[in-house]
């Protein structure tokens, strides 16, 4: 799709994202959001974790001047399932193919199997967001694609979506917050009594007889990465039935942006039992996949919760975000958070079915919110 609208923007479709010049993707994505950089879209294309046989075939929407200039882009992707998006709407295409309807493909605008809060829409003006949007539009109605989904938006950017029309989902997820704390200590002091005891308790059997380390950088070597990636199938099988991430993957993503990525190991004898991944943000720890080839009680939490914790008060950063569902996460000082995802359907009646339900599920998320909130383990007042 090629189109010249009146105020002299182009709407382009490329093939993928490493088709396009990394300067000017970077420019639009920015550095606050690690999964929609070049080189994490593109680390995914190289190793072949999205597209030919994935479901996942990159899509990217650019919006040009007359002179060639990005000034806005969007990661998308042409899905053939569901699979690997954490907002779930499987129940929709059902009832669409029921109906007599091709639910898929459909267009999905996302960071690929990462349930983390980032901008959908890259922009260098605002103005950029409609036009961009429409261009998404354009592209399903023309190709006779059912509908298109924009998963995780980040809050600033869901009234783009609202005022397109698109309707809004909400789900919840557990972010760790950083209230200006110095130190772990602080953070346990700010806990009702009985939970601060629980996670000290919980720390020192998860530390007894392991080794902790953490990796970034050039520090992390082919050697860390086959370690990890044995942890990784693992917990790939047991969840999704395959992983999603191919092993080269890590290697790409170790070498173009080993900086933004934190390696947490356990060791025992000097032989890595457990590990989780994270990257990092301007603003944010995202935790994003944790394995073992060991069970040890309180590993898991100690890894991917209160590890992330240490690292995210040592370089000053808001919150962690420790991917989806959870609600283990509560008792170890991960509040309840909206997330947000907006959904365009081409067919009208489809559409209002959609709305309508939608519309009561929300009714539903505000209730469980409200009841998790009780349930926070912080003093009150704090």
């Amino acid at each position: 799709m090629t189109e010249l609208n009146e105020e002299g923007l182009i709407a382009k479709v490329a093939g993928s994202v490493g088709a396009l010049p990394k300067d000017g993707w970077d420019a639009l994505a920015g550095q606050d959001n690690p999964f929609v950089s070049y080189d994490f879209l593109t680390a995914l294309e190289a190793s072949g974790s999205v597209g030919s046989g994935t479901g996942w075939q990159s899509t990217p929407i650019i919006i040009e001047n007359d002179a060639g200039d990005m000034l806005a882009a969007m990661p998308a992707f042409l899905k053939g399932h569901s699979q690997g998006e954490y907002v779930f709407d499987q129940s929709w295409a059902d009832a669409y193919q029921r109906a007599g309807g091709e639910y898929y493909p459909k267009l999905q605008i996302a960071a690929p199997f990462t349930p983390a809060t980032g901008p959908r829409l890259l922009l260098s003006d605002p103005l950029y967001a409609a036009p961009l949007l429409q261009a998404a539009e354009q592209l399903c109605a023309s190709n006779g694609f059912s509908s298109a989904h924009a998963t995780f938006v980040e809050p600033a950017q869901l009234p783009f979506f609202e005022e397109a029309g698109w309707l809004p989902r909400s789900d919840i997820q557990f972010h760790w917050e950083n209230r200006d704390y110095r130190t772990f200590d602080d953070f346990l002091d700010s806990l009702a009594s009985r939970k601060r005891k629980a996670v000290r308790k919980e720390r020192l059997a998860a530390q007894d007889g392991v080794e902790i380390i953490t990796l970034t950088g050039d520090k992390i070597t082919e050697t860390h990465w086959d370690a990890f990636w044995t942890f990784y199938q693992d917990t790939g099988a047991r969840k999704w039935g395959q992983p999603y991430l191919t092993r080269e993957a890590f290697s790409l993503m170790g070498k173009t942006m080993g900086e933004r990525i934190i390696l947490i190991l356990a060791l025992e004898s000097n032989v890595p039992i457990a590990g989780a991944l994270n990257f990092a943000g301007k603003s944010a720890l995202y935790g994003r996949y944790w394995g073992c080839s060991r069970e040890k009680r309180f590993l898991h939490f100690e890894l991917c919760y209160y590890q992330a914790i240490d690292i995210a008060i040592a370089r000053g950063l808001k919150r962690v975000e420790a991917g989806a569902q959870g609600g283990h996460k509560l008792a170890r000082g991960y509040e309840p958070v909206q997330t947000w995802s907006a959904h365009w359907i081409a067919d009208p009646g489809f559409r209002s079915a959609v709305a309508d339900f939608l519309e009561r599920e929300r009714e539903g998320i505000a209730m469980d919110q409200m009841i998790l909130d009780r349930r926070t383990p912080f003093k009150k007042g704090a």
